[in-house]
This record gives C-alpha cells, sequence and structure tokens, in this order.
C-alpha cells in the first residue's frame, strides 16, 4: 500500500532525501522480512545508499525503526485523510466507507498491504519497548481518528447506546490486524475481505435500530 520508489545503484542525493528513502526501504523490507530478519545491508540495498549514508542519519537499527514508525504515521494520516470516504456527510457513512476503502486497497503483494506496526509489535512488544511504545503511539493516533466519526454517529443514530467509540475503534483495528495475520498465513488477501465483510454487518447492527427507521 505504501511502497518505496526504486532506487538507483547508489544515491548521491541531498541527505534529507537519502534519510526519505531509507525509511521508505524501511516500510518495505521490514514488512516483508519482519524486524528480526532484516539487516542494515538489507534497508541500505533496497534504498539504493551506502551504509555510510545510513549511519549518518541513524545511530542504529532500533532508531531508524523508531523514525520509520513516526514515517509511517505521517503517511497513513495524509493518505486516510484524502480517501474519497473522508467527503459524506453523514459520518456512519464515513466510518463504512473507511471499511469498504481498506477493502479496496488490498492489492499487491502481502507488504505493500499489510500493517508496519502490528508487523512491529508482534516481535518487539518484549524485547524492544521503545518500539513498542511508538508503534502503540501510532495506533492509538489512528484509532482516535476513527473514534471521532464514531462518536459522531453514535451521537446521531443511536444515542443511547452504551459502547463508547474509542472501544469499537480498537475493535475495528483488531479485526484488522488479525486478519492480516491470517492474511500472511494463508497468502492471500481474501481472508481480509472477508473478514471487513463480517466487520461492516456488525457495524450495521450496532446502528441498525437507527438505520432501519430511516
Amino acid at each position: 500500500m505504501y511502497t518505496a520508489m526504486e532506487a538507483p545503484a547508489l544515491s548521491t542525493e541531498a541527505p534529507h532525501v537519502s534519510k526519505i528513502r531509507l525509511l521508505d526501504a524501511a516500510l518495505d523490507v521490514i514488512r516483508a522480512k519482519g524486524y528480526a530478519g532484516t539487516t542494515v545491508d538489507d534497508i541500505c540495498r533496497k534504498a539504493g545508499v551506502t551504509k555510510g549514508s545510513f549511519f549518518h542519519h541513524f545511530d542504529s537499527k532500533d532508531e531508524l525503526a523508531l523514525a520509520a514508525v513516526a514515517h509511517w504515521g505521517t503517511m497513513t494520516e495524509r493518505f486516510f485523510a484524502a480517501a474519497p470516504y473522508r467527503g459524506a456527510k453523514d459520518p456512519l457513512d464515513r466510518l463504512l466507507g473507511y471499511l469498504d476503502f481498506r477493502g479496496a486497497i488490498l492489492s499487491g503483494s502481502l507488504p505493500e498491504y499489510t500493517c508496519l506496526l502490528g508487523t512491529l509489535v508482534q516481535e518487539t512488544y518484549d524485547t524492544h519497548p521503545e518500539i513498542r511504545a511508538a508503534c502503540d503511539r501510532e495506533l492509538s493516533l489512528h484509532i482516535a481518528a476513527l473514534a471521532r466519526d464514531i462518536d459522531l454517529a453514535k451521537q446521531q443514530h443511536v444515542p443511547a447506546a452504551t459502547w463508547s467509540a474509542e472501544s469499537v475503534g480498537h475493535f475495528i483495528q483488531a479485526v484488522l490486524q488479525g486478519s492480516f495475520i491470517f492474511a500472511k498465513a494463508k497468502q492471500s488477501p481474501e481472508v481480509v475481505r472477508e473478514n471487513l465483510g463480517h466487520l461492516r454487518r456488525y457495524l450495521g447492527l450496532l446502528f441498525g435500530q437507527s438505520l432501519n427507521k430511516a
């Protein structure tokens, strides 16, 4: 979904450009090989830069990972903010549109549509607490953005419901992250599409009383 541009054999670009190339490469390589399986050489090769350039920007692979998490957060925030569903007036239409959009972007290879944050958390939650915390922050920011529409939809359609918008946001992301694991196991995005369909129907139940009256 967010792939790095094709890299030349060696980079002679300005420092800030080579840094972005390293960050983009990290997104691709870590999602493809996992964090433990990714080496600095792998990232440099993908980015088309030298190890000297790498260590000019980052002291270690862990430092790169932290920067890559923030880079991922910035990219995904912009990506979803510009998505067509954001133009819907009804917050429930935006919420359901988000799920439809997630299904529509399930294309390319597994690393292209799976999540960097989920990949990192599964590997680093116990061994790299700073990386785990950074992933938690970015996941929480994405959930908070979802929760704003969920809360508005709740106020508009089912104001008496006792569930919280944040809990529904966590549930949506839990379904997505779990679905990505099954996609890796089955080497196919179809399980993600099916689960998104079930999730959409479940959300319909949450808001169904109001929708049936509409």
